[in-house]
């Protein structure tokens, strides 16, 4: 069984929620044309300043995807 890797996009300032939330969008869009095996995307607001975007791939996904959309770091799903 291979690795899950989750990939994260940051976004910090007033508007950061805002941001990862419509980054979650382009995120489907993306799945959605490469058409990947990938179900699991989504954002969290940590706090008022800072937000996330993130999108679970495997090991066979992780250097297309890093490659093509450029997260800002990664760590491994469970």
């Amino acid at each position: 069984m291979s690795r899950k890797i989750k990939l994260i996009w940051d976004f910090r300032g007033e508007v950061a929620a805002k941001t990862a939330e419509h980054h979650e969008i382009h995120l489907k869009e993306y799945i959605a044309i490469e058409k990947l095996p990938i179900n699991i995307t989504g954002f969290e607001v940590l706090n008022e300043m800072y937000a996330i975007a993130f999108m679970v791939v495997t090991d066979e996904n992780m250097i297309q995807v890093r490659d093509a959309l450029k997260p800002h770091r990664g760590e491994l799903f469970e």
